[in-house]
């Protein structure tokens, strides 16, 4: 296996993404074509505001060259034949450029967000992507759809509802993990493993990458091509005065994470528990502005990389290097020299591989 001998920085992948406000969705054409200008290699949405699917249709549109995926899209919400076919149809209309990238949720999300019961993720994931590339063979090789496991039993596919084959039927499939169990699940089932911004280098290299190994090992399978891709923490601008709020608005993105039961592992391989719990408490209160005061400087750089644009950079590379093959990365752009210098960066991240 080459996993541990990954190319550095492979690919670079921009990432829209909504915080406090929706995407403007009459951009997106123009933001993807401005993507695919600057050189990026891929460009993919997580689910938070707005409909990833939907967004990457938007994008496939004004792009002939660009690679484009979910980053997370949110899996057991959507039957695995909904999902299957929203994929297939964006592969169509991109000509092969798209790569689903699934995400479990946590707990009360799955719960108290989309009214379902919960169940361990790793195993359900797997029988998941299961029937999802069940649903695609059927469909492109005739094959009869009788796809049996603990989650999901299906063997129904008439010809009103079977798109039939498509140019480029190869669908990779990312799955977004934290802890050990849907790493193993990633390694045994799918194409790639999308980490949390949480997980540093030696939280991937330590305890993601064992894992993988350990669930490729469980279904025989090489990992020659499996990809390993990050949206990390960064905090970054121009000058040192925009740095410093960018460094603030790190520090409590920082503690609202670590405040999360489901990212606690991360914090925990790096000796943090005991600040989890207390974050996790002070969350429950809901103290948010006490929270950031907890982060150290010592704890804040091992989780972000800070550095001024003409720096950032090398602090990635250096960082990255030999330990994923896909990041992702931006700056806002606002003018022709924010381009100019987006631009450079990608070239100089791609340049590391």
């Amino acid at each position: 296996m080459k996993i541990e001998t990954l190319l550095p920085l492979g690919k670079v992948d921009p990432g829209l993404r909504a915080s406090e406000q929706p995407l403007n969705i009459d951009a997106i054409g123009t933001d993807a074509s401005l993507v695919e200008a600057l050189g990026y290699d891929r460009l993919v949405v997580e689910e938070t505001k707005d409909d990833p699917f939907v967004l990457m249709t938007l994008a496939a549109r004004t792009t002939t060259t660009l690679g484009l995926g979910t980053s997370v899209a949110i899996a057991f919400p959507r039957a695995p034949a909904l999902t299957a076919m929203s994929a297939w149809t964006l592969q169509k209309l991109s000509r092969g450029r798209f790569c689903l990238g699934l995400g479990p949720q946590v707990k009360g999300h799955i719960q108290r967000r989309y009214g379902l019961e919960w169940q361990p993720p790793g195993p359900w994931m797997r029988d998941y992507i299961g029937a999802v590339r069940a649903i695609w063979d059927c469909w492109q090789n005739g094959t009869r759809l009788a796809y049996e496991s603990q989650h999901y039993n299906l063997n129904l596919m008439v010809p009103l509802f079977n798109p039939g084959p498509i140019m480029h039927p190869r669908i990779p499939i990312m799955v977004a993990a934290v802890g050990e169990k849907m790493c193993q699940t990633s390694g045994e089932i799918a194409d790639g493993v999308r980490a949390h911004p949480v997980c540093t280098p030696k939280y991937i290299k330590q305890v993601m990458l064992p894992a993988v190994r350990t669930g490729a090992a469980r279904s025989g399978r090489s990992l020659d091509d499996f990809e390993v891709a990050l949206k990390p923490l960064i905090a970054t601008a121009g000058n040192a005065e925009t740095l410093a709020v960018r460094v603030r608005d790190a520090r409590a993105r920082i503690a609202f994470y670590a405040s999360t039961a489901a990212y606690r592992p991360a914090f925990e391989a790096h000796g943090l528990g005991d600040l989890a719990t207390e974050l996790n408490l002070l969350s429950k209160q809901q103290k948010w502005e006490e929270m950031p005061t907890l982060i150290s400087d010592e704890v804040l750089h091992e989780f972000v990389t800070i550095a001024t644009y003409d720096e950032i950079g090398n602090k990635l590379i250096e960082r990255y290097e030999n330990v994923i093959t896909s990041l992702e990365f931006s700056i806002e752009v606002t003018s022709e020299e924010d381009r100019i210098r987006l631009g450079d960066l990608v070239k100089q991240l791609h340049a590391a591989a």
